[in-house]
């Protein structure tokens, strides 16, 4: 058994909330309840979920491991409630705090998930903004280590846009010190002040942004993708599917990596477009162990934010 540690920040909103051992805590803790050898008792305890943003994985899985930890989840619908007329968060913040433990927050911009945090007395997640995505980071990391044992000498390729999901990769690499590469084309890079804040906490990164794909493929670990076109964006699906045409993961990409390269996809995919078919189901695919991880993380998250 593994005691729950502290977190040394009430929310978390960036992957950068966490610690190298913090981040460390949590993969281990998350192991454990995978592995069935941990138990952590929350009664009691309210989950409140406030999703702006359509989900699947997010959304069950937070469910489940609040579930799995004994507490209960109440599913803030903004269509159902008056969240979605139009009151400040700052009133329903603090409401919401009278009656949940910790919220769990799926919105698009982070300065709404930030003002959600100044006024709320419980802990604050993001489940996803425009910005970030560090859930997720969270799990992709633990099916990283489970894969190959640690991090030492990984090299974590993601080819696609460098949206929140690259942007959180690009944080919990640093905190890892994990080579990270970038792989996308001109005008599509990762937020500039989440490099400059992956430079700010590790002056060795090793983050590489490239609009070559095949010299960031080369001799990497793990090769990830996401949809080129994020929530909000499907105006500009057919535009995008142009410009980041020679970007889709295909069998030639796994030529390139490591012999025993796995492929991650944070999924829903679009099988044709940035990943084969072939690729998608493929051995090296570890896509939804990498899914099934996002309960575990979420769950180890929960049980430290709470205890």
């Amino acid at each position: 058994m593994l005691n729950p540690i502290k977190l040394e920040n009430k929310n978390f909103l960036s992957s950068l909330d966490l610690s190298y051992k913090e981040v460390v805590h949590i993969l281990k803790l998350a192991e454990n309840f995978k592995n069935k050898v941990q138990n952590i008792e929350l009664k009691n305890k309210v989950l409140g979920l406030i999703f702006d943003k359509s989900s699947t994985r997010t959304r069950v899985s937070f469910q489940v491991a609040m579930s799995r930890l004994g507490g209960t989840t109440i599913d803030l619908n903004p269509n159902t409630s008056q969240i979605g007329r139009g009151e400040p968060i700052k009133d329903t913040a603090r409401v919401l705090s009278r009656y949940c433990d910790v919220l769990a927050i799926r919105t698009f911009k982070q300065n709404d998930l930030e003002e959600y945090a100044k006024w709320s007395s419980k802990p604050i997640i993001n489940a996803l903004t425009d910005l970030e995505h560090p859930c997720q980071a969270l799990a992709d990391f633990m099916t990283i280590k489970e894969e190959f044992g640690g991090f030492e000498d990984i090299v974590l390729t993601f080819i696609g846009d460098g949206n929140n999901v690259a942007n959180s990769l690009i944080l919990c690499g640093a905190l890892l010190n994990i080579e990270v590469r970038i792989a996308c084309p001109k005008g599509y890079e990762p937020d500039a002040l989440i490099i400059k804040k992956a430079k700010d906490i590790n002056k060795d990164s090793k983050l590489i942004i490239t609009h070559d794909t095949n010299y960031a493929l080369s001799n990497s670990n793990v090769i990830y993708t996401d949809t080129w076109s994020s929530m909000g964006e499907e105006n500009h699906k057919e535009e995008k599917e142009k410009v980041f045409d020679g970007y889709s993961i295909e069998n030639f990409s796994l030529s390139l990596a490591k012999n025993n390269a796995i492929i991650l996809h944070c999924l829903p995919a679009y099988r044709g477009k940035e990943i084969s078919d072939e690729v998608f189901e493929s051995k090296n695919s570890r896509i939804f162990e990498q899914a099934e991880n996002r309960m575990y993380v979420q769950q180890a998250l929960l049980a430290c934010l709470l205890s």
